[in-house]
C-alpha cells in the first residue's frame, strides 16, 4: 500500500525560488511508493493548519518546504502522532535540516524522502511554544527580533544585525533553577539546544543531540570586544564549548527567572514574555524523516580546530590574568600615592 504525503510549501520563505520545486517533487518522488500533493501556504500559520488537517486525514509523512519557520510550524502541528516530518530547506539558515545533515540541494533532498528511514526524536518546549533546534533569550533573541523587524533574510542580514546591536547589548542577570538547585549568572545569552546549531552550521551546542533525552543548555558569560571574534570563530568551527566564557550542562527541564520582561526564541521565531519562563524536552515525540549517510562525526571538530581553540582559551585565560594583576597595580599605585600625597 502506498504511503501517503503532503508537500506544505511556503511560497515566499528564506532566499531560495521554490518556482521548479513542484515540478521537481513530482518527476522525482518515487510514485511507485508513495501518492502525494503539494499545497501553498497562504499566511503566517497557514503551515500549521494544512499540517493539522493532513495529520487527522492519517497521512504518513507532512514535508515541510521552506525555511525554519515553515519547518517549526509544520513540525509542531504533528508532534505525538503517526505522521512524520520531512524536510526540503529553502530558508536562509536551515538549522534543523543541518543538524539532520539533510541536503541543501532540493532534488537530493526528495531522494532522501523517497527512502523514507524515519526515527522518533525528542523536542523542547519553551513557555508553551514548541521548539526542535534551539531556544533561548538575551542576545540571540534579541538579534532574532531585530532579524524579524528587518524584513530581510540571509546571513548577511543577520550578521549585520549581529555587528551593529553586539556593542550596545547589556547583559543580564538571571537565576536558573532545574534538578541540581539554583543558580545565579549574569549572561550575554541562554540558548537550550535540542540540536546543534542555529543555522548557517553556526554551532552553539556541538554536542547536543535529538536522540539523548537531554537538552543542552549554554550559558555565555559576558565578554570584551577582543574576544568576540574568537567566540565567533569558535562557533562556525564547532568548538564553542571549549571556550573560557561558556558554561554548558545537559537537563531535562528548568526554569529561568530574569530581571524584567523581554523576548525569547523559538528555532529562532522571537515573542516577547514575562520575567519567568520554563523550557522542558518531550523525548522521542516526533517522527522525523533522517539521512540514513548522514556522517554524525562531521558535527565534531577536527583536531586542527580543537587544538586552535584549546590554545585561544590558554592565551584568553592569561590575558585575563595579567588584566587582573594590572587593575590590582593599579589600584595598589593609587593607594600608595595618596598616602605620599598625604605626607
Amino acid at each position: 500500500m502506498k504511503k501517503k504525503l503532503v508537500f506544505i510549501m511556503n511560497p515566499i520563505s528564506g532566499t531560495t525560488s521554490k518556482e521548479g520545486i513542484p515540478e521537481l517533487i513530482d518527476s522525482t518522488l518515487n510514485k511507485d511508493l508513495f501518492d502525494h500533493e503539494v499545497l501553498l501556504t497562504e499566511r503566517a500559520g497557514h503551515a500549521c493548519e494544512l499540517a493539522i488537517r493532513a495529520k487527522d486525514a492519517g497521512v504518513d509523512v507532512v514535508v515541510a518546504v521552506g525555511g525554519d519557520g515553515t519547518v517549526n510550524e509544520v513540525a509542531r502541528s504533528i508532534v505525538h502522532s503517526n505522521t512524520a516530518l520531512g524536510i526540503i530547506p529553502c530558508g536562509s539558515g536551515n538549522g534543523l535540516a543541518r543538524h539532520l545533515m539533510l541536503p541543501m540541494n532540493a532534488k537530493k533532498s526528495i531522494e532522501i524522502i523517497n527512502r523514507c528511514e524515519i526515527h522518533d526524536l525528542d523536542y523542547g518546549i519553551i513557555n508553551d511554544h514548541p521548539f526542535f533546534c534551539t531556544c533561548g533569550m538575551g542576545f540571540d533573541a534579541f538579534v532574532s527580533m531585530k532579524f524579524a523587524e528587518s524584513g530581510k533574510r540571509g546571513p548577511i542580514t543577520y550578521v549585520e544585525n549581529v555587528l551593529r546591536e553586539g556593542l550596545k547589548y547589556k547583559p543580564e542577570t538571571y537565576v536558573i533553577e532545574d534538578d541540581n538547585g539554583s543558580m545565579r549568572y549574569k549572561a550575554f545569552l541562554i540558548s537550550c539546544a535540542n540540536a546543534s546549531q542555529y543555522g548557517n552550521n553556526a554551532y552553539i551546542a556541538p554536542q547536543a543531540s535529538m536522540s539523548d533525552g537531554w537538552l543542552d543548555v549554554i550559558i555565555m558569560e559576558p565578554f570584551d570586544v577582543l574576544e568576540a571574534p574568537q567566540i565567533s570563530i569558535d562557533m562556525f568551527n564547532k568548538t564553542l564549548d571549549k571556550s573560557s566564557k561558556i558554561k554548558t550542562f545537559k537537563s531535562k527541564k528548568l526554569y529561568i527567572h530574569r530581571e524584567r520582561e523581554g523576548v525569547i526564541h523559538f528555532d529562532g521565531d522571537p515573542i516577547m514574555t514575562n520575567e519567568d519562563v520554563t523550557i522542558e524536552l518531550r523525548e522521542k515525540g516526533i517522527k522525523i524523516i533522517v539521512n540514513p549517510d548522514a556522517d554524525k562525526s562531521l558535527r565534531k571538530p577536527n583536531a586542527v580546530q580543537t587544538a586552535a581553540a584549546y590554545l585561544f582559551n590558554e592565551i584568553n585565560v592569561v590575558r585575563e590574568d595579567l588584566t587582573k594583576h594590572t587593575r590590582h597595580i593599579q589600584a595598589l599605585s593609587k593607594v600608595l600615592q595618596r598616602k605620599l600625597n598625604s605626607f
